[in-house]
């Protein structure tokens, strides 16, 4: 069977497509991807929203009695509870926002050398990020009030949220940075990882003897023995 008209323009534009594939230097993904990364980077930093983050800081401190090492334990335990079903309940009325949301909202950390908590709230509203943060600090210094003459120890307020000025959303500049270096590594990757052209593959051939080399090849072993 002979193939159609539209299936013969098909084999050539497909044909085509290779040949100019081929002619390409073998290190064009480089590039490319560096292009697309930078293009990429540069669209998520010129369409994406503003994100603020604000951050409140709450410390354990022990008791008279209670040994001065338990704080730094009790400030782990809490600063586990903070984005806890409980915490993030008796938080979401002043926080504004309901529990599985204020949940991706929120992050807390704490430090092996201190017993300091830190929470920080984020949001494209600037005054809500700092709404959450505090709102998620109370709710834990006052879980570990309704147990504090059980475990010693103490939580008090440190530190209380600002409304951020600026946005950490990444600006153009450094989203175009990050988008091209990402290319550029995965870029690299395509390149150790695609298999080589046929023509660029070079074999090691030992030359043979020739018609007028065999007696001298013989001789030269006549002799070695």
């Amino acid at each position: 069977m002979t193939d159609s008209p539209e299936q013969q323009r098909r084999h050539v534009v497909v044909h085509r497509l290779r040949t100019a594939l081929a002619r390409l230097p073998h290190w064009w993904p480089l590039p490319v991807s560096v292009l697309i990364g930078t293009a990429s980077g540069l669209s998520y930093s010129a369409l994406a929203a503003d994100r603020y983050e604000a951050t409140s800081y709450a410390m354990a401190v022990a008791e008279a009695e209670t040994d001065p090492s338990a704080a730094l334990g009790y400030a782990q335990s809490y600063g586990r509870l903070t984005t806890s079903d409980a915490t993030l309940s008796y938080a979401q009325g002043a926080a504004g926002e309901p529990v599985r949301e204020l949940r991706s909202h929120v992050r807390s950390e704490t430090s092996p050398d201190s017993p300091m908590i830190s929470v920080t709230g984020t949001s494209e509203d600037r005054h809500k990020a700092a709404d959450i943060a505090n709102a998620v600090i109370e709710a834990v210094i006052v879980s570990s009030g309704h147990v504090s003459k059980d475990t010693g120890v103490k939580l008090i307020k440190f530190t209380h949220a600002m409304t951020p000025d600026q946005a950490v959303s990444p600006s153009v500049p450094l989203g175009a940075a990050v988008g091209a270096a990402t290319g550029g590594l995965l870029g690299g990757l395509v390149l150790l990882v695609r298999p080589r052209r046929a023509g660029l593959r070079v074999s090691a051939q030992v030359p043979g003897p020739t018609a007028g080399s065999g007696n001298v090849a013989q001789d030269d072993r006549e002799l070695v023995r």
